[in-house]
């Protein structure tokens, strides 16, 4: 049943096709097995792509050392929580007596991340929502925050207050400045702006270590680190928040161990291991921490209550062990995007073959139309709703039209494979995750054929004729 898959890329040894026609004499019901190779594509996949792969040999190799590095540091954590099968049992109501799951989730998570403590819950119902929990577990009201990396992702502008603020319970409402320090003109940190950006009141600094929605470059935990270092010189007793979705297991250290104060992500992205059915994270320092678990739950309560039914346990250690492989299969597919896209000619962030510090790759389309075609090819060749036409529309959290592909088993995971984009200039599409590189494989040859539709259509004499 497997077999078509391997036999569409190797080329089938002389012996094994001996050994079919062997099986197919003897057996009594020569039906039961098939040995007709035409039935096949004689290439899985189109020219550009099978080209690409070809040439990312070296890269791959270097993913599968980074995967066998953050696996056996996983590993270890599981067994430094000793974590036994008792541990998967949901609980109900309080949540008082869940046997020891959430402690040993909790403990295993910070030792992997490199943080004194942390709290993994279904509760979080999004990155955005941990986030936010991290930054209220910082922020009084008088106090300021402060971006370092440009404008923060669209679904955290209503929680600051820069967007629709209307006594929703912003940090803006609650009496809490805010300030940002732009990029600079490469998309990388202004690290000169920032030796003078902190001041006195500058209670926390967020760093966004993905691009967000952002046309720029995504931080390394050595960006993230220098950037710790010249903020703590200007004030010491600046905590530091350092938002993480999408570059957990990227590389072989976490913000927690260079110094970061609070980390937060969601589930459903890399730590989730595509297993994950929901749910987030904070870790780093314990008293903040226990802070932000509070503003989850209640003062007094932190991390001693709530329920977690059914298997939902298991599959949380189940992802965070799988997360590794996960995340070095999303980083293949990631190289293969940018190669194949750069050489249509299309701007690509990261460039094709740059080191990665996310599982995100930005491809600039320039165009609505092409935004759309990339989006509807992905959906098309998804296992879950390959027949859905995805639609742009507005979203809760986003400030403009968003176009979302995701035939994904956990609805909206981003560890497996989808792409989404906002519909304004210069259109760009951001691609993420993948439970094999070879997703992204057959994916680009299908992006490939709607693009040359869609170009096209757009040069044909109707369309030019009629301002098409």
């Amino acid at each position: 049943m497997a077999l078509s898959c391997a036999l569409a890329t190797y080329p089938a040894p002389s012996s094994f096709s001996r050994r079919c026609r062997t099986l197919r004499r003897r057996s009594a019901a020569p039906r039961a097995l098939s040995c007709d190779f035409s039935a096949y594509p004689a290439h899985s996949f189109v020219p550009e792509v099978a080209e690409a792969v070809d040439s990312l040999y070296s890269e791959f190799r270097e993913v599968d050392n980074l995967v066998a590095h953050n696996s056996t540091r996983v590993l270890k954590a599981f067994q430094n929580a000793r974590v036994g099968s008792h541990h998967f049992g949901g609980c109900t109501g309080y949540g008082h007596d869940e046997g020891g799951g959430r402690e040993a989730l909790d403990n295993l998570f910070a030792e992997i991340v490199g943080a004194e403590s942390a709290i993994v819950r279904s509760q979080f119902f999004s990155g955005t929502h941990a986030i936010t929990c991290a930054l209220f577990a910082f922020l009084r009201p008088g106090d300021e925050l402060l971006a370092v990396a440009g404008a923060p992702y669209d679904t955290l502008e209503e929680v600051i207050g820069i967007r629709n603020s209307s006594q929703t319970g912003s940090l803006k409402d609650f009496g809490i400045a805010y300030r940002e320090v732009p990029l600079a003109e490469d998309g990388g940190l202004d690290w000169d702006a920032l030796a003078t950006a902190v001041r006195p009141q500058t209670k926390c600094a967020l760093i966004q270590r993905s691009c967000g929605y952002s046309w720029r470059q995504s931080l390394s935990v050595l960006d993230i680190q220098r950037a710790i270092e010249i903020i703590k010189r200007q004030n010491l007793d600046c905590m530091i928040m350092v938002d993480n979705c999408y570059g957990e297991f990227v590389e072989r250290s976490e913000p927690p161990m260079v110094g970061a104060d609070l980390i937060a992500g969601s589930l459903i992205k890399n730590p989730g291991g595509t297993i994950a059915p929901c749910g987030g994270y904070v870790a780093g320092r314990k008293i903040w921490v226990e802070a932000a678990a509070g503003r989850l739950s209640a003062p007094g309560l932190g991390v001693e209550c709530g329920s977690t039914s059914g298997d939902i346990m298991r599959a949380f250690f189940q992802g965070i062990f799988l997360a590794p492989q996960m995340v070095g299969e999303a980083i293949k597919g990631s190289l293969l995007v940018a190669e194949v896209m750069a050489s249509k000619g299309y701007k690509v962030q990261p460039l094709p073959r740059h080191p990665r510090h996310d599982t995100v790759q930005a491809v600039q389309l320039g165009s609505r139309d092409l935004l759309i075609s990339f989006c509807e090819a992905v959906q098309r060749c998804s296992p879950i709703g390959s027949f859905i036409k995805p639609t742009a529309g507005f979203t809760p959290g986003y400030a403009s039209e968003v176009i979302f592909a995701d035939g994904t088993f956990i609805n909206g995971s981003t560890s497996e494979m989808s792409c989404d984009g906002p519909l304004r200039e210069p259109f760009t599409v951001f691609c993420q995750g993948g439970t094999h590189w070879t997703q992204w494989a057959f994916v680009l040859g299908e992006v490939l054929r709607s693009i040359e539709k869609k170009t096209d259509e757009r040069s044909s004499p109707y369309a030019r004729v009629n301002g098409v």
